[in-house]
């Protein structure tokens, strides 16, 4: 059987296609989750995200778009409520995609029968991605990778210092609402192959294994995509020819990249 032999079939080269736009997408904005220490806020916004697809299902409506919109006003209320509020990111986060992810709960068990979109929205369902779907994860990772191309400064030394990047002149409160619709988004989009369950892995194992030996800020957040990148091309490949859940054979060859890489870098220290 020939090594590319997957590739020959229309729905793993829609699956392909979404998942290496995708890993560009999370691993660039994973350098900053990391630096930010914002993995909760993944992980938050994508089990939030469940009232979107369920109302969305209940309602007859395409998932992905309605997920979206939600996620965007999650973003939002997370942002004003953490500033006009003497609570913490994290607080407001817990309190948002919980509630969030119970309205989901109520009304999914309002929609009759069995759902495979909620099933595959949970569990992630990349080989089903469709060409609508494709289009959507295609523009809405074009728009986001431009905005962050030249933000990238701006976000960066926003990362390390607030302060610092308000004595500069950076538009702090923008950049913040931008930089948490964008992840957001892409947050959602990326449920859409991995499932609300394991998505914050694309967010956070790229990035912390680059991090682990990249000498500078370009350095890391190139080689964050370069793992992004080879863990979705040969966990798509490796669950085609093994019959393994997609989503899950992703993050678990994710995993064990980042185990062998700390491992090494764990011996290499006198």
């Amino acid at each position: 059987m020939e090594p590319l032999s997957f590739l020959a079939f229309g729905f793993m080269q829609r699956a392909t296609l979404a998942g290496l736009f995708l890993g560009v997408l999370l691993a660039s904005l994973g350098v900053f989750v990391t630096l930010r220490n914002m993995a909760f806020f993944g992980e938050g916004i994508a089990h939030g995200s469940l009232a979107g697809i369920a109302l969305a299902v209940f309602a007859g409506l395409s998932p992905l778009p309605v997920a979206m919109g939600w996620a965007v006003i999650l973003a939002l209320l997370i942002f004003f409520l953490e500033r006009r509020t003497r609570l913490s990111a994290d607080s407001v986060l817990g309190i948002l995609f919980t509630s969030s992810m119970a309205l989901g709960v109520v009304i999914m068990n309002m929609t009759h029968g069995y759902q495979p979109e909620l099933i595959s929205f949970l569990f992630g369902s990349i080989l089903s991605v469709s060409y609508f779907d494709l289009f959507i994860i295609i523009g809405c990772s074009l728009v986001i990778l431009t905005w962050l191309f030249f933000s990238h400064r701006q976000l960066t030394l926003l990362s390390l210092s607030e302060e610092q990047a308000t004595v500069a002149g950076v538009p702090v409160a923008l950049q913040t609402v931008l930089f948490y619709i964008a992840l957001a988004l892409a947050t959602v989009l990326g449920v859409k192959i991995l499932g609300i369950i394991l998505i914050s892995a694309l967010l956070i194992i790229p990035a912390a294994t680059s991090r682990i030996f990249a000498e500078n800020f370009r350095s890391h957040m190139i080689w964050s995509v370069v793992f992004s990148e080879l863990i979705i091309f040969f966990g798509l490949a490796f669950s085609f020819y093994l019959n393994t859940p997609s989503g899950a054979t992703i993050v678990l060859l994710g995993a064990i990249i980042f185990f062998l890489v700390a491992g090494k870098k764990l011996l290499q220290r006198p």
